[in-house]
């Protein structure tokens, strides 16, 4: 019996060393082309340079419209140190209802249709939102949330990531 918990011990110590490596790498963001509600484009490389908060969610979305205060409050006080955010609206939800929640909402951020589903396709086929990605000034995902992020945690990974060179 000894033999069995030692060896469950150390199957488990495996486990947990293989999921902290794989949560803490970072990987490039996927190559992708997000078009705005002004009908502009913003490509992955335009994120270089900046920390950056990618946010997928959807005006259906109980716990994404519930966090958007808080992404707003977490861009309001990083965007002058070096800071964004883009909100990725998914492929189902009307346009229509995208741009009557970014006005009504005065959302201060970038917001992009992905009407294709390609992008959510492109960043990890993304079917559960919010699901949102950090990524760095080098245009690597540093994180990945599902569901709403501990907010305090975030704010202390973004003042980490802007410190970096």
């Amino acid at each position: 019996m000894k033999k069995y918990i030692a060896v469950a011990a150390v199957a488990l110590a495996l486990a947990a060393g293989v999921g902290v490596y794989l949560g803490s790498g970072t990987t490039e963001a996927p190559a992708s082309t997000f078009v705005l509600l002004d009908g502009s484009k913003k490509s992955t490389s335009d994120l270089k340079g900046k920390v950056t908060l990618v946010n997928f969610w959807a005006t259906s979305c109980v716990t994404c419209v519930a966090e958007m205060p808080k992404v707003i409050a977490t861009y309001d006080k990083y965007k002058s140190k070096g800071y964004d955010t883009l909100a990725v609206a998914m492929s189902y939800d009307p346009p229509s209802y995208v741009v009557n929640f970014a006005e009504t909402r005065k959302l201060p951020f970038k917001v992009a249709i992905d009407n294709t589903g390609s992008v959510a396709q492109a960043w990890g086929d993304v079917k559960l939102t919010p699901t949102t990605y950090l990524v760095n000034k080098k245009g690597e995902i540093v994180k990945r949330y599902v569901g709403e992020p501990d907010f305090a945690e975030l704010h202390k990974l973004i003042e980490k990531l802007l410190a970096e060179a």
